[in-house]
């Protein structure tokens, strides 16, 4: 069957009943996520069950509360990107409205408060994950770049010949390609962990491929497709027992749990701003103070340099050494305004509430016939994130993602979600990925199954 027709989508703004959204940016103001919430009632249906943190928070996000192609936006795709509250936008536009100059370079007002402003993020940054220095966090396009940035700087500099890189299947692109053409380049040799019967990368196995050979074990900490999480902090022990450095693709556990990079003793950590409420363009590394004052400059230019002579230069500390040229700096000052929201509620109370989500979503979606869900199954000692890849039987991902969206609303992800090793190790080609975040509610996902169940219905009718 051929795939559904597309259209172009419609948008209609919907007013919220209780508050308005487009007054959460004409009022420019500072307050934590408590005040903000305490004077929402403290019910919500006939129930008189508690207003949940979801609900509470979508106040804060103006962008779901409209209608796309006729019905109320129901956004199931934060594991793509997240949606940006109010306070995150209104950090962005102040910069460019008050005191937008560039940064380091000039001695005038504008130049010292953007100045002053970039680096309060990267301590902003820095506290939000508990690194010792600020000087740890250095601020990348996104952790694509900041993982390249460790394989080309310190991956180049210290892999050679029959030394191991070991990562797991279930790893996105950004965490296998670069790390691929660095092996190219030093001989180094990788290694991949496969999934065990709970569909988990297999721990036993990684810990038995690690050797005196094995240089660094780069893996994510929760799967964006799997939903399942990986102990970090065993793994670090592990790996260096036999001296080698671990990197971890935080991208999925930042945004949603708390993240000690003191505790997890990893050597390197990579996020992105997007994923977590800040905006796009902008993601950091986080290094251990002295593998980042080992390390060569990652690119070449303005601002990484101390001093430049006609045949060579020296270069500045980190991490000013690997942030060449002009920085992002009104998305860094945002990224800081979102570390800052995401702080003011909590982030174990984000994790407790998106589990009760997780757990809710998987029941929910596997009460539909056909449907088949990847990764592990809840229970009380495994905690899904919450989010979940799924087929339904006899009907392709990306059918199921444009009706939902052409016909109910519904946003979710149809592809490979770049891992498509891990995609061809399940023996699929692609699957649908309905992911949530801590703005989204229950009724979000009754939303969901029953749009899923009229899509499968209607695909259905054809047989």
């Amino acid at each position: 069957m051929e795939g559904v027709a597309m259209k172009l989508p419609s948008f209609k703004s919907l007013a919220p009943t209780a508050i308005s959204v487009a007054s959460t940016f004409s009022i420019r103001r500072s307050f934590s996520f408590a005040r903000r919430s305490s004077s929402l009632s403290a019910t919500i249906t006939a129930d008189s069950e508690p207003v949940s943190l979801g609900h509470r928070a979508r106040k804060d996000f103006r962008i779901l509360h409209q209608e796309v192609n006729g019905s109320k936006l129901v956004y199931l795709d934060s594991a793509a990107t997240s949606q940006k509250p109010a306070a995150v936008l209104e950090a962005l536009q102040n910069y460019y409205e008050f005191y937008n100059s560039n940064v380091h370079r000039g001695i005038h007002y504008l130049s010292a408060k953007a100045t002053d402003e970039f680096e309060l993020a990267r301590k902003k940054v820095a506290r939000f994950i508990n690194a010792s220095d600020a000087r740890e966090i250095v601020f990348t396009r996104n952790a694509t770049e900041a993982i390249n940035l460790v394989a080309y700087s310190w991956g180049l500099s210290n892999l050679k010949p029959g030394d191991e890189v070991i990562l797991t299947v279930a790893e996105h692109h950004s965490c296998i390609v670069p790390w691929q053409i660095v092996s190219q380049k030093t001989g180094a040799v990788l290694k991949f962990v496969t999934l065990n019967e709970d569909e988990v990368p297999d721990i036993d196995m990684l810990r038995e491929m690690i050797s005196e050979k094995t240089k660094l074990v780069a893996v994510h900490h929760v799967s964006n497709v799997l939903a399942s999480s990986l102990p970090v902090e065993e793994i670090v022990v592990w790996a260096h027992d036999v001296g080698a450095k671990v990197l971890v693709d935080a991208c999925q556990s930042v945004p949603h749990m708390v993240v000690d990079v003191q505790k997890l003793n990893a050597d390197f950590l990579v996020a992105s701003s997007h994923k977590m409420c800040g905006p796009t363009g902008i993601g950091f590394l986080y290094g251990k103070s002295d593998l980042l004052l080992a390390m060569p400059p990652f690119l070449g230019g303005g601002e990484m340099i101390s001093d430049v002579f006609l045949d060579h230069s020296t270069y500045a500390e980190p991490p000013s050494r690997f942030e060449a040229g002009t920085p992002a700096i009104g998305e860094a000052i945002a990224l800081g305004a979102a570390c800052d929201y995401l702080s003011d509620i909590g982030m174990p109370k984000i994790h407790e509430y998106e589990v009760e989500l997780a757990n809710y979503l998987y029941e929910k979606l596997s009460s539909v016939p056909d449907v088949r869900i990847y990764g592990p199954r809840p229970s009380e000692s495994v905690r899904r994130a919450a989010l979940c890849s799924f087929n339904v039987e006899g009907l392709h991902p990306t059918d199921l993602a444009t009706f939902l969206d052409q016909q109910h609303g519904v946003a979710i992800r149809s592809g490979h979600h770049c891992a498509q090793p891990l995609h061809r190790y399940l023996g699929v080609n692609a699957s649908a990925r309905a992911s949530l975040y801590f703005y989204n509610t229950k009724e979000d996902v009754d939303s969901f199954i029953v749009a899923l169940a009229d899509t499968v219905s209607f695909f259905n009718s054809f047989k």
